[in-house]
């Protein structure tokens, strides 16, 4: 008895429908975690599996889960003050840094980031390291779901429990453990301001051990904290 062929049609039929499940499977995805802490990142079980692979590589320090209110305003005001002033107001993605940083790549200055928290928490917490035209299309996607899916509130909060403050130390609970011996509740502007000064590179530079780069860029951060008038630049700060 002769097998059933697929014909060269119902192939393409059956790819033609694989971006809509991922569509749909990644909508669910991002739906759920606007209710449910995320479990870890990419980033943090990339490092996992580093440390599995190398043992004598760095362990990620164990981390939980603190919701906003768990958390001293200052430390949401220090990451806007330090990566992007304007989230409050865009949809994920700040045009006018994005020309401001080509503009200055055309003068012949290096070429400087312009991600916002949105695209950073996208990044982070759904894809792979590295740069490709196919990550920052998913970094894209990714990025317009949070916004759409989430308020500013929960992308702030999932920003900073998967954000890497030092090498192995990921989220906001453990940073203020290990470098504070505190709860981040009890974080005052100054030590907020070191944690966000550090989210450029957290291996190279340290919270417990600031280099003058560091120190300066502290002070730097508080002083757009104290210009964007403290905690109540932030919307959902304002009811608490």
């Amino acid at each position: 008895m002769a097998r059933n062929r697929k014909s060269p049609r119902q192939y393409l039929k059956a790819l033609a429908l694989l971006p809509l499940g991922f569509v749909l499977l990644s909508v669910l995805l991002v739906l759920s975690l606007r209710f449910v802490p995320p479990p870890s990142s990419a980033v943090i079980m990339e490092q996992h599996i580093d440390h599995w692979r190398h043992p004598d590589a760095t362990a990620v320090r164990p981390r939980h889960w603190v919701s906003m209110r768990e958390v001293s305003p200052q430390l949401p005001l220090a990451l806007v003050a330090a990566e992007d002033q304007r989230f409050p107001y865009h949809h994920g993605f700040d045009f006018d840094s994005i020309n401001k940083a080509l503009q200055a790549a055309n003068d012949g200055k290096r070429l400087r980031g312009a991600s916002t928290i949105s695209q950073q928490t996208a990044k982070n917490l759904f894809l792979w390291d590295g740069r490709s035209y196919v990550r920052k299309g998913l970094e894209a996607w990714f990025t317009v779901l949070i916004e759409t899916l989430w308020t500013k509130q929960r992308i702030l909060e999932v920003y900073m429990n998967i954000a890497q403050f030092g090498d192995g130390i990921y989220g906001v609970e453990a940073a203020s453990r290990d470098f504070y011996h505190r709860a981040p509740a009890s974080l005052d502007m100054a030590q907020a301001a070191r944690l966000a000064a550090v989210l450029p590179n957290p291996v190279r530079f340290k919270v417990d051990h600031p280099s003058v780069y560091v120190e300066q860029r502290v002070a730097w951060i508080q002083q757009q904290m104290r210009q964007l008038g403290g905690p109540a630049y932030l919307p959902f700060l304002r009811r608490r």
